[in-house]
């Protein structure tokens, strides 16, 4: 067994240990993948409690350079890496460079074994390297009698620190890996990632998806691709990436785009690697060229989500009709008549965005639903939609609009 020590200051070290669940797989995931790998695993496994107790991050890449620790993994900055801009293998684009992300495992767990096999001169050589978030500038690096199959490596981590109980909501984190990984993985098809053994695939957990092309005011020119999200998600977000799909910066997208619609908008430029070197791209809106992209970016989401609005809103309307729970049947017979249609509309969308079952109810108690509103509307047409404020809650922006119907 041999010992590597971590040329850094400790208190350095520990401020790099420091991630969200998420962020910490993450930089995980893209360490298997810089190390070629083609298909990356990530397993939970729980204690008989439902507790955490183990999480895997197994991949078939080449594995960790054991050989070299004491210079790769046991300097800061040292990584590998740092000399290289694509995988040795498949010349895919690197993601990292300084060796900073394996500290982000001990986000998760307080003990992380890194079990590597690696191909040599000799023939398959299997290392396990190991550290403890107590000391994480020290790592333990022990020689495996008996080599593995076949190169790749497992990380696995144990001891599991609290507050990871998002990671058992499966489909919650593939949403959050699929949006993280989106361009990586439509620009490297062949890549796989799992979790749970459910494969993270963009396409299935995406509603939508088109892609714009923007100029900023000082001339650049960047592809805004906005993807859609079936399930719920934090705000939207806006991605810097580089032509390879590699998120490098996020900023809120301060673009509301109303209840139903969940989106990351990913802007994808050349230019970004750059900026992102320079260490630019953190000054957001006080960096004039960033700021001018992300005004036109915004500028096209405002566009992009009130004309999914207006669609949306015609696609509900006409599958009610097709359904037969909506309560005109023929065409308005005069101006009042249309008139309380669309007073009917803007409040029964209204009534849907506030109720989460909304869309798995069924035809009769739609219906049922539909036929009592309207003769609310109809009764009292003056004190409707302070009722409808009363049970539901509405947003402020959301009553306004309807005492202006």
């Amino acid at each position: 067994m041999k010992d590597i020590h971590v040329l850094a200051q400790k208190d350095h070290i520990f401020s790099l240990c420091t991630a969200s669940p998420i962020q910490a797989l993450t930089e995980l995931i893209w360490n298997a993948l810089d190390a070629d790998a083609f298909d990356v695993q990530v397993d939970v496994i729980q204690n008989p409690l439902g507790g955490i107790e183990t999480i895997r991050v197994s991949d078939d890449g080449l594995g960790v350079n054991a050989l070299q620790a004491a210079d790769h993994f046991g300097n800061l900055g040292g990584s590998w890496k740092r000399d290289a801009d694509k995988t040795p293998l498949s010349g895919r684009v690197l993601h990292g460079s300084k060796g900073k992300g394996r500290f982000k495992a001990f986000a998760l767990g307080n003990h992380i074994e890194w079990r590597t096999t690696m191909q040599t001169d000799a023939g398959l050589r299997s290392f396990v390297l190991a550290g403890n978030a107590e000391d994480p500038s020290l790592f333990t690096l022990t020689d495996v009698a008996a080599p593995g199959p076949g190169t790749g490596t497992e990380v696995m981590i144990t001891d599991i620190r609290n507050a990871l109980g998002s990671l058992l909501d499966t489909s919650w984190v593939v949403q959050q890996l699929a949006s993280h990984f989106a361009l990586y993985l439509k620009a490297y098809p062949n890549v796989r990632i799992y979790f749970q053994g459910l494969l993270v695939n963009p396409v299935i957990v995406q509603h939508a998806a088109q892609t714009y092309h923007l100029k900023s005011s000082e001339g650049s020119k960047a592809e805004l691709q906005v993807i859609e999200w079936k399930t719920k998600q934090s705000r939207g977000k806006i991605v810097f990436c580089n032509t390879d799909g590699f998120a490098l910066h996020e900023v809120d997208a301060a673009v509301r785009p109303g209840s139903g619609f969940n989106y990351t908008a990913y802007l994808v430029s050349s230019r970004f690697a750059a900026l992102h070197d320079e260490n630019l791209l953190i000054l957001d809106e006080m960096h004039p060229e960033i700021k001018a992209f992300l005004d036109a970016a915004r500028d096209i989401l405002r566009r992009h989500f009130r004309e999914r609005r207006e669609a949306l809103t015609a696609e509900l309307l006409q599958q009610w009709q097709a359904d037969g729970v909506y309560p005109y049947a023929a065409e308005a017979a005069d101006e009042a008549e249309a008139a309380a249609r669309k007073r009917f509309d803007a409040c029964a969308l209204a009534v849907r965005s506030c109720s989460d079952n909304f869309d798995i109810f069924s035809v009769v108690e739609k219906k049922l639903l539909f036929r009592l509103l309207r003769e609310l509307l109809e009764a009292k047409p003056e004190t409707s939609v302070t009722v409808l404020n009363e049970v539901l809650g509405l947003p402020a922006k959301k009553l306004r609009e309807l005492q202006k119907a």
